[in-house]
């Protein structure tokens, strides 16, 4: 009976892992269209429309927002080798917030010209940074 207990308990963990890969994976390419998407837009109709500074501050945003998109596919796919690790779905947490908090803020200062907004993007690169060494750890530390 106890070892029923551990086994479910076990199979529920590692279920859990494995969803949870796939939701880093599937953030991670949702994301990747997202900036193929935008990309098109700012090749095609933004850069007739935004001054220079704003087309600038638009790609910044969608560069960091294409590699962060491509580390949480990276996520996803570590998190099928390392299901338990903690750290690992953390820096995913932490990376996707870090996208919304940065690229996010610099889309919305591109579109609106409400450049006071530019003051959140340092808490999105904050995340975006955290992100990376906690990824670093959380692998590092793994038995």
């Amino acid at each position: 009976m106890q070892t029923d207990k551990l086994y479910n308990r076990s199979f529920i963990l590692e279920f859990i892992g494995i969803m949870m890969s796939r939701l880093f994976i599937v953030l991670g390419a949702i994301n990747t269209f997202l900036c193929v998407l935008l990309g098109a837009i700012g090749a095609h109709v933004l850069k007739h429309k935004f001054s220079s500074e704003l087309l600038n501050t638009f790609q910044t945003g969608l560069q960091y927002h294409f590699y962060h998109a491509l580390a949480l596919i990276l996520i996803g796919i570590l998190l099928f080798h390392l299901p338990q690790s903690k750290f690992v779905k953390l820096s995913g947490w932490v990376m996707f917030t870090g996208i919304l908090f940065f690229s996010g803020t610099l889309y919305v200062v591109s579109f609106t010209e409400m450049r006071a907004l530019g003051m959140v993007a340092p808490i999105g690169g904050l995340s975006l940074m955290s992100a990376w060494l906690i990824l670093a750890y959380g692998i590092w530390s793994e038995k």
